[in-house]
């Protein structure tokens, strides 16, 4: 049930957090809400459609009679704003979806200076900007200053596989859905290179499947995509799953995974690792030592969880081992990965 609409449209601090640098509320995509002026801003087209598609569904919830209006700021009729957000004989609310505003035309950027500083009432006008251009900065600086009492809702890039992961695992949460953690990882997997495809996969299961969805599931569904990489498995096997990092290596290189950049990933970790073991200083100074990342300094100090210097130097040990026998020094390549997994992810020596 949707909140009270005085609730929603008060004061733009309530229900967000506020970002340095502005004095408006920065809102979840996953919990949007109304305000007079709704800045949905950010280049990850998926969370945007979302968002602004939450915003409508919380207005008709309220009034069933909401007037939805759709204009383009790159290709915009002087009046349009004022038009469509002014009373209408009978007073519905009124929904006003704004593209484009990032390539926005002169005669756009100053009726919408001009009406954030009166919106109207009962309107709610979302304005959508891409973050692809600096076009329309002086709307944006003045609504994130708090003119119009609006609120932005940021839906910023997904570029990380553990940004992917998060995103999928939330699907499923919204819906109610459990989803096994090695059928998250294929599917993920699946739709690494498209947010869009990812959300509608997501969607199709939430709808199609009965119960929890599995690895037998996905891999039914769209076992033609997926592909598990070298970094889901040493994920995997770091966290100390052992069960489920010896199916994603099976299905890896059933998948026609090349052992030996399987094992440069788990090298690659475990250094990550080594290089933060021990070491107190703040994430960005010492990234900055190191030759890092802040979020590599960060992921590597979340991956040492449970780790100590004996089974960290035992695991490092293990890949040098499985790196010489993927090269050409044993007749088992598979045999070696899965050695060096079972001691990875147990922390014990093989046969323990």
């Amino acid at each position: 049930m949707a909140a009270p609409r005085s609730s929603a449209r008060g004061s733009s601090a309530r229900g967000g957090t506020t970002a340095k640098g502005t004095k408006i509320a920065q809102v979840p995509w996953r919990e949007p809400r109304p305000a007079p002026i709704v800045l949905v801003s950010g280049p990850e087209e998926v969370l945007a459609e979302r968002a602004i598609a939450g915003v409508r569904d919380y207005l008709r919830a309220e009034d069933a009679a909401l007037e939805v209006s759709d204009i383009r700021a790159d290709d915009y009729e002087a009046g349009s704003l004022l038009s469509v957000t002014s009373p209408s004989l009978f007073g519905e609310p009124r929904l006003v979806r704004v593209a484009g505003v990032e390539k926005c035309t002169d005669a756009f950027l100053q009726e919408a200076l001009k009406y954030i500083e009166h919106p109207q009432e009962g309107a709610t006008v979302i304005l959508r900007h891409t973050a692809a251009s600096v076009r329309g900065k002086k709307l944006l600086d003045a609504i994130r200053a708090g003119t119009g009492g609006g609120i932005e809702i940021p839906c910023t890039a997904v570029k990380r596989d553990s940004d992917r992961v998060d995103f999928a695992a939330g699907e499923f949460a919204a819906a109610k859905k459990r989803i096994a953690p090695t059928a998250l990882r294929a599917l993920v997997s699946a739709f690494a290179d498209d947010l869009t495809e990812l959300a509608a996969a997501c969607q199709q299961l939430v709808n199609d499947v009965e119960g929890d969805i599995t690895d037998d599931i996905v891999t039914k569904y769209y076992g033609g995509r997926v592909e598990v990489s070298a970094f889901v498995v040493a994920d995997t096997a770091i966290a100390g799953r052992y069960g489920e990092a010896l199916i994603a290596l099976r299905h890896a290189l059933a998948s026609g995974a090349d052992p030996v950049p399987m094992v440069a990933a788990f090298a690659m970790k475990l250094r990550g690792m080594a290089r933060v073991a021990g070491n107190r200083e703040p994430s960005r100074q010492l990234a900055q030592r190191l030759g890092m990342k802040d979020w590599q300094v960060d992921r590597a100090r979340r991956d040492l969880t449970g780790w100590n210097e004996r089974s960290l130097g035992m695991a490092i040990q293990a890949t040098a081992r499985a790196d010489a026998e993927v090269k050409g020094g044993s007749r088992d390549p598979i045999f070696a990965l899965e050695r060096m997994v079972t001691v990875i992810a147990t922390r014990e020596p093989f046969g323990a």
